[in-house]
């Protein structure tokens, strides 16, 4: 068991979810960091035990409600019932949806979509008893639409929508739902995609750059702390202006 308060977040593998891992991680928080990548998910946690933080890798599939589950009572055997819930795991692959067939889309719900739901409810207990925050990283895809993601855009809609019902449904109980929205950011997916389309993107940002995934942990930690206590069922982009509509 852990001392600090334990946060859990999904994708911590790479990207996004492995920079939040490691910010919460100094921002005081042992951190149960999960993915179905098992060895880039112990990556993350030994590199935090590194710098002097807590952190224990888990393996799960977002989208296989058995295996968050699973996860739920191996966090809470190994390090103590969550205070935190950082849905980050994300998958797309971008192209037309023309193009687009029933698996790619019973594949991108089911990560995007459907394991934010299935963790939420799994982790619904323990985040009541500490009266909990729940933070799902969403996409500003899912808030003005993407043209080669229309299936992603939709599941990131769909955490939206989720994320504010849940937040009506759990404020009795103290426990808060905000979303967080990130536009391009540099991670490995962005990678796949060539050097003319990063370039457009960051012409296109008024910051003039792609972000990077350090600039979402700020937003991600706020949602976390007690300074936001009285803030619930809210949606922020962290864009560099990309998007600006409320």
């Amino acid at each position: 068991m852990t001392t600090a308060p334990t946060a859990v977040v999904t994708g911590a593998a790479s990207g996004i979810g492995r920079a939040l891992a490691h910010g919460l991680a100094g921002d005081g928080y042992a951190v149960a960091c999960a993915d179905r990548d098992v060895e880039g998910v112990a990556i993350t946690a030994h590199d935090i035990r590194e710098g002097g933080g807590q952190a224990e890798a888990f393996e799960v599939d977002v989208s296989s409600a058995g295996s968050t589950r699973r996860l739920a009572e191996a966090v809470g055997q190994l390090m103590g019932s969550a205070y935190a819930l950082v849905n980050c795991a994300g998958w797309d692959d971008i192209k037309p949806f023309r193009d687009t067939d029933p698996q790619l889309w019973s594949t991108v719900i089911g990560v995007n979509l459907f394991g934010v739901v299935a963790m939420t409810h799994a982790f619904l207990d323990p985040l009541v008893l500490n009266h909990g925050r729940i933070i799902n990283i969403s996409s500003d895809a899912g808030r003005v639409g993407s043209s080669g993601e229309t299936v992603y855009a939709g599941a990131k809609a769909g955490i939206i929508g989720f994320t504010k019902s849940v937040a009506r449904e759990m404020a009795r109980d103290g426990v808060t739902a905000n979303c967080v929205c990130p536009g391009p950011i540099n991670t490995p997916f962005l990678d796949k995609n060539s050097q003319r389309l990063r370039e457009a993107l960051a012409r296109a940002i008024p910051m003039r750059r792609v972000g990077e995934p350090e600039d979402v942990v700020g937003a991600v930690l706020f949602f976390a702390s007690a300074g936001a206590s009285y803030v619930t069922g809210q949606v922020l982009s962290v864009s560099g202006g990309l998007t600006m509509n409320g």
